[in-house]
């Protein structure tokens, strides 16, 4: 009972710290927010599509929702991927990630602001569904 009141806390905290950060030299105000090119369902399939190609998600035992938030750039490129909640070896799970979001080819366009580009934050929530295998 204590280990989940525990659990249940940790999740409660680390999300209200994560969402109440704001990186520096991201704008959060303009007049149109990035778009992913076919819109944010088919980013989190193309996403999931080189997560599943290029690594092995057991290895890191991720289940349930995780929210993504990275900055989109003036010219449209990712950067700055932070995950939560964290999980083991969360530094390998991290730098994963930012290789499979690399592997997708299209970019974003940028948030716009008086119609210049400008830099944003986006968040993106992805559920993992625990994946048990029968092995023969």
């Amino acid at each position: 009972m204590m280990k989940s009141v525990f659990l249940f806390l940790f999740f409660l905290f680390s999300f209200s710290v994560f969402s109440q950060t704001t990186p520096k030299n991201v704008n959060n105000t303009y007049d149109i927010k990035a778009e992913y090119p076919s819109g944010d369902n088919a980013f989190r399939n193309d996403f999931m599509k080189m997560v599943h190609a290029y690594m092995d998600l057991s290895s890191y035992k991720v289940e349930g929702p995780f929210v993504f938030a990275f900055d989109i750039d003036e010219k449209g490129k990712i950067s700055q991927l932070s995950i939560s909640p964290k999980v083991k070896n969360h530094e390998v799970f991290n730098d994963d990630m930012q290789f499979a979001m690399r592997k997708v080819k299209s970019k974003w366009k940028p948030a716009l602001k008086d119609s210049k580009p400008v830099k944003s934050k986006y968040f993106l929530t992805i559920t993992f569904e625990r994946m048990d295998y029968d092995h023969d």
